[in-house]
Order: structure tokens, then sequence, then C-alpha cells
């Protein structure tokens, strides 16, 4: 396979992923979609309601998770990955996104989600990071649900020693 037809499969790869995301929290949660915007740091908008009827929108940016989620934005994939502009690669913040969502494929037709707030991204400061060091993330909504409630969401992964 030439360059070129490995960056067009991981252009729509990067788009699939977008959708099974979407897929899977529309059931759960129905107000869910993908943001049309090229230059978005995020790909989804996951609207939430409290017991009171009051909206809570979450960002969210999706990356393929194979072994580990990437927290980078910025850089050009697929076809024309060569692309150059004077966007520059950045680490994910609670600036850009409320949440990354960290598709991982268990085979062709199942997949696993990994909800990782934006907020330990930046206490972390890092660009990545192994699945296997967070898969208390895996499937767990609470992570989603909660990502814009600082004070909760580092009390909670204190309690998995993620960071002290």
């Amino acid at each position: 396979m030439d360059k070129e037809e490995r960056g067009r499969r991981a252009s729509v790869e990067g788009f699939a992923y977008e959708h099974i995301a979407a897929g899977i929290l529309m059931k759960k949660y129905q107000n869910v979609s993908l943001v049309d915007l090229p230059l978005s740091p995020y790909d989804l908008i996951i609207v939430l309601k409290d017991q009171h009827g009051k909206e809570n929108i979450i960002r969210a940016q999706v990356k393929k998770a194979k072994d580990t989620i990437r927290f980078t934005g910025g850089t050009r994939g697929g076809i024309d990955r060569e692309y150059k502009s004077n966007i520059k690669t950045y680490i994910q913040s609670t600036k850009t996104s409320d949440v990354i969502i960290g598709v991982h494929p268990l085979d062709e037709n199942s997949f696993e989600l990994y909800f990782f707030p934006t907020v330990i991204v930046e206490q972390l400061n890092q660009k990545s990071i192994s699945l296997s060091r967070v898969s208390f993330l895996k499937n767990n909504y609470f992570f989603l649900e909660n990502c814009k409630n600082y004070r909760l969401v580092i009390d909670e992964i204190q309690k998995y020693g993620l960071i002290r």
C-alpha cells in the first residue's frame, strides 16, 4: 500500500471513529451531534440535561485508542498529512475541549470508549497515555458526565493513583 492510500485510509478511519463514538453516545444520551467545522478542536457535542432541565454542553475530541490515547491536536491526518499551515500541534486542554473519547477497537464490529476529561490532561502535562494505566476510564460514563466538574474529577482520579 502506497503513502497516498495509507493516508486515505487513515482519514476515513478517523471519520469512522467519530461516527462510532457518536452512535454509541446517541443511544445513551440522544442529543449528540458531530461537529462539521474543519478547524474546530473538538469533534462531537453532547448535550446533557440536569434534573432541573438545564443543559450542560460537553465538547468531545475523538481519538482512536489502540494501545494509547493521544492528547495532541492541530496536526493533519489522512491523505494530506503533508499539508503545511499556520496551525501548530497542541495538547488538548479545557480551552479546546472538555473530554477526549478514546475509541478502542476490540474487533471490526466491537468498540470500547475511554472517557478522559481534559482537566486530567492538564494535570499530567504529557502527550499521550497507555490504556493499561487508565483502564478505570473504560466505558466509565461518570467521567464523561462529570468531565467539567474539576474538583470531582480530580478527587476521583486521585483515588486511582493517576495523579497525586
